[in-house]
């Protein structure tokens, strides 16, 4: 949230280092790390641009969550997997799990990858996006669903 009594520029610069780590992972997760990087930076850009009107929004990470994902089309050759990792140290990944991330929805694969990797809250997910806690809830679901078909893996009830 924005303090009012702040200078522009300095509650530009509270809400650019409150939202923008946020934000930045949202886009990646659903746009893949390099078009999710651009996206992000476009979308805090434009953020500057129209800090006046921005600075006055309920939910100004959930409008610029929608600006990125504009921004992002301009992306399309990017890949929206996981990135390569070259150093030998990284831990163990499925390798399977990069094509079963690509398989889901977009907001399947925000919702799943915010939720699972980034420890978000279904709450913190659903306010970013501007849809509710069930929606979040459902995609999340499908999307967890989803995986485990791609990966075979079966869970014991």
């Amino acid at each position: 949230m924005v303090v009012t009594h702040q200078k522009p520029k300095e509650a530009f610069t509270s809400f650019f280092a409150d939202v923008e780590p946020r934000l930045r992972h949202a886009l990646v997760a659903s746009r893949g790390p390099e078009a999710g990087r651009e996206a992000a930076a476009d979308a805090l850009a434009y953020a500057w641009e129209h800090w006046d009107r921005i600075s006055k929004m309920n939910n100004p990470a959930g409008y610029l969550y929608r600006v990125g994902c504009s921004a992002a089309k301009r992306y399309r050759g990017h890949s929206v997997g996981l990135p390569e990792l070259n150093d030998t140290d990284q831990p163990w990944v499925e390798p399977g799990l990069d094509g079963a991330l690509q398989r889901l929805s977009s907001k399947q694969r925000t919702a799943v990858v915010l939720m699972h990797s980034f420890g978000w809250t279904h709450a913190e997910v659903a306010d970013l996006l501007g849809v509710t806690v069930s929606t979040v809830q459902k995609h999340a679901k499908r999307g967890l669903t989803k995986l485990r078909e791609a990966l075979e893996v079966k869970i014991d009830s």
